[in-house]
């Protein structure tokens, strides 16, 4: 079944002390463009991340948010001991020349300016890879289902709209031979009005109807057309991307009915054509939403 290009999907991975929150959305594109964003300390995995998306999905803008999960935080506490041990020694120095009691206190030398501050811990690159592949897996995993839940709202669609194409197709097939003969009718009169009941060369008429009839013949035109409904049918059912196959497909139908437009001189066909084209543009539109 064919997969929709637009969809949502996240992940929490954890390893090695290293935990990530992931998110994957996707839209329509023509290729597979793949954005990814996250901390510059895990700046090592953007190819990894990218390259990942791009074996589970053949199209699609796709970006990807990487993040420390909550409660994950990048700050870590860092004691300057030989700091510490100065202020140490410097307050009981000044304990001893004041006369004081009480000496300084852990909280006291805990509170002096540079002995505590919080730097960046150091990233665990080894495990944070493997949290960002099940982060990501479980996305993907999410997306690519999403995908497919709209792929069957779209195959659903798109074979309502190729039966309409195919019971317009067949009309214009029955109302072609009838406008030849309407046409050989309608010429038969106007040359009686002006020849004036002259008598008419038959052979002549009939040469100029067969001139007609194979200027205006849509027989290889619906041909085409119906070949080309029976290959999008079979890529709605089926199980691998097809949305540039069925963009193809639904031009060169738009052209075939062009084509039969073109060569008709019938009324009646040419409202025909008219409704194929809509109906045809809705599923160019469509195939849009299609990997």
């Amino acid at each position: 079944m064919i997969r929709s290009m637009t969809g949502y999907g996240a992940g929490h991975g954890a390893a090695a002390g290293e935990e990530l929150d992931v998110e994957v959305r996707s839209v329509n594109h023509k290729f597979c463009e793949v954005k990814v964003r996250l901390p510059r300390e895990y700046a090592a995995l953007e190819l990894e991340a990218a390259k990942a998306v791009k074996d589970r999905l053949a199209r699609g803008s796709v970006d990807v948010s990487i993040r420390r999960a909550a409660g994950a935080g990048g700050l870590a506490p860092r004691v300057d001991v030989q700091l510490a041990e100065a202020y140490a020694r410097a307050f009981a120095e000044l304990q001893v020349r004041l006369g004081l009691a009480a000496g300084a206190t852990l909280a006291d030398i805990l509170a002096a300016d540079g002995v505590v501050r919080l730097d960046e811990r150091d990233v665990n690159l080894d495990g944070a890879r493997e949290a960002l592949r099940a982060g990501l897996g479980a996305a993907l995993e999410a997306l690519v289902e999403m995908r497919a839940r709209e792929g069957e709202a779209l195959a659903r669609d798109l074979a309502a709209r190729l039966a309409t194409v195919e019971a317009l197709a067949a009309r214009v097939a029955v109302l072609a031979p009838q406008a030849v003969e309407h046409h050989r009718a309608r010429l038969e009169e106007r040359l009686a009005e002006l020849t004036r009941g002259v008598a008419l060369d038959p052979a002549r008429l009939a040469q100029e109807v067969a001139l007609l009839a194979d200027r205006s013949d849509v027989a290889e035109e619906l041909t085409r057309l119906a070949s080309h409904a029976a290959q999008v049918r079979a890529l709605l059912g089926g199980g691998e991307p097809a949305g540039r196959k069925l963009d193809f497909l639904v031009q060169e139908m738009h052209r075939e009915v062009n084509t039969v437009g073109s060569k008709s001189q019938s009324a009646e066909i040419a409202g025909v054509v008219v409704s194929l084209k809509a109906e045809i543009e809705r599923m160019r539109e469509q195939v849009q939403n299609v990997e």
